[in-house]
Formats: structure tokens, sequence, C-alpha cells
């Protein structure tokens, strides 16, 4: 089976209306990160994964991954929301979709 097709677990958060914005704040340690995912498809058909990070109020970096299949759109979203929530083990914090209260 090529590793394209390997199944992946579900991801702990969920895009609403194919958009989702995450924050990984902790002020004492000075960290405020943002992060945000958008999938759309295009005029042409195509399925579009955009993803944007950085400090939250600072320049933020982005990067556009364009796909024919949306399954494989579909896996890239969710590889990137699984990096996102390994962010407490790595950074020390975890990341909160913005509007949530825990």
């Amino acid at each position: 089976m090529p590793a394209l097709t390997k199944l992946l677990p579900p991801a702990p958060y969920t895009l609403e209306n194919g958009a989702l914005e995450l924050l990984a704040i902790d002020r004492a340690r000075n960290i405020n990160r943002r992060y945000a995912i958008l999938r759309s498809v295009d005029l042409f058909g195509f399925h579009v994964v955009e993803t944007c990070w950085g400090r939250d109020g600072g320049a933020a970096s982005w990067r556009r991954f364009a796909f024919e299949d949306a399954a494989e759109a579909d896996r890239n979203v969710r590889q990137h929301l699984l990096r996102r929530a390994t962010a407490e083990r790595r950074i020390g914090v975890a990341y909160r979709p913005v509007g949530s209260r825990t």
C-alpha cells in the first residue's frame, strides 16, 4: 500500500465552513502564536488548502497547497491539524480554537 493512502487518525480540531483559526498563548513564557487553515475550491476545480502562521499581531508566513483530488486535500488538512495537536508536548502550550473558552 503506498504511503499516500495510509490512514490517519481523526484530527482533534474541525474546520467550520472550511476554515479554522487557532491560538497558543502563554504570557508568562512569551508564547503568542496564531495558526489558521482554510480549505476551498478554486475556479479551476482544484482543492486548495491555505495555511497561515506566526506571532499573533506580527507578520505572518503562509503557504498554499493545491490538489486535484478532494481526498488528498482532506488528508493534508488532517496532517496540519494533527501537528497542531502536538503543540502542548512540543512548546508547552496547546492551541485552542479562536473563541473557545477552554
